[in-house]
């Protein structure tokens, strides 16, 4: 009688046992889905720093002379960060990882004059496109005459970041290339002479290549591609809203136009309206020797905020 009341406990105790087993394989399920379901927004604002996703990107992030960085994004970013009350970190990442460190949470956000390419907008949540960019070949300058065009570009051998959007044009176009690790790797193989060339973001090379830089040997030549600079977050991440919201608010006090007048970017850029698809075209004019940046289409702020938006 003893033993049939015993085996009848272990089983009761087998049974619950399971049943608490698959209680709590429910429940972790239910705990996934409500992380993921999680604001963003909330999650960066409790733990109270944005975690910013970067590579050494001049004008985009780099570090001054205290080590502190800056740069057109790193300077956005930071007041993005303000705007939220949290502090802003950046952190230098392997640029082919950049989603998985997103979804890792290692970092919130990847914002380093990201091209929004297929991959990148099916994978991550971005924002708006704020910059325009163009994917350019950089050469020495004393041969820059010879490669003006694409067709002249096939007995090249090309210096590439790897996983950027420089590497897709070259691979794609069936071009010799060597991937390194960053854009600024690719300049010193140019220089150094073991890449004949190197594709990377016009951006860039208006800033750290020609008269007056550490290239001042080297040139920009053919174009490759013309493309749009966006921010990534997680997938579903509500933080791509709060920035575009922020970047509508930055149009409209101007302090946006500011910045890329600070990194010389008005020349090389057009900006878009964080809530619509409206194009504000910064460039350079010059009045009487003097140069001033100049905004088009600067109605769009009211176009936005018309009954009639669907902003």
């Amino acid at each position: 009688m003893k033993r049939r009341v015993l085996s009848v406990l272990l089983c009761a105790g087998l049974v619950v046992s399971v049943l608490a087993g698959c209680g709590s394989d429910d429940a972790k399920k239910d705990s996934g889905k409500k992380a993921a379901s999680e604001s963003d927004l909330d999650y960066v604002k409790e733990k109270g720093t944005l975690v910013v996703g970067i590579t050494n990107f001049e004008p985009m992030d780099y570090q001054d002379e205290e080590g502190e960085w800056i740069g057109f994004d790193a300077d956005m970013a930071k007041a993005f960060g303000e705007s939220l009350g949290v502090d802003v970190e950046f952190v230098e990442i392997d640029w082919d990882n950049k989603i998985l460190e997103l979804d890792g949470k290692t970092i919130d956000c990847v914002w380093n004059g990201m091209t929004l390419t297929e991959e990148v907008t099916s994978s991550m949540e971005c924002t708006d496109a704020y910059l325009n960019n163009a994917q350019v070949v950089v050469l020495p300058a004393d041969k820059a005459d010879k490669y003006q065009d694409e067709k002249s570009l096939s007995d090249l051998s090309f210096a590439v970041e790897s996983g950027s959007a420089g590497e897709d044009e070259v691979e794609n176009r069936g071009l010799d290339f060597t991937p390194v690790t960053a854009q600024a790797d690719a300049l010193m193989e140019v220089a150094a002479g073991t890449s004949d060339a190197a594709v990377i973001d016009l951006l860039m090379a208006t800033a750290m290549i020609g008269e007056g830089t550490n290239y001042a040997d080297l040139a920009y030549t053919v174009r490759l591609s013309e493309e749009e600079y966006g921010v990534g977050f997680r997938k579903g991440s509500d933080l791509a809203k709060a920035l575009n919201d922020f970047f509508a608010e930055c149009y409209e006090d101007e302090s946006i136009v500011k910045c890329a007048e600070k990194y010389n970017l008005q020349a090389a850029s057009k900006v878009f309206s964080a809530r619509s698809s409206f194009l504000i075209l910064l460039y350079s004019s010059s009045v009487n020797g003097t140069s001033i940046a100049n905004v088009c289409n600067i109605s769009i702020f009211t176009l936005s905020k018309s009954p009639n938006s669907t902003a």
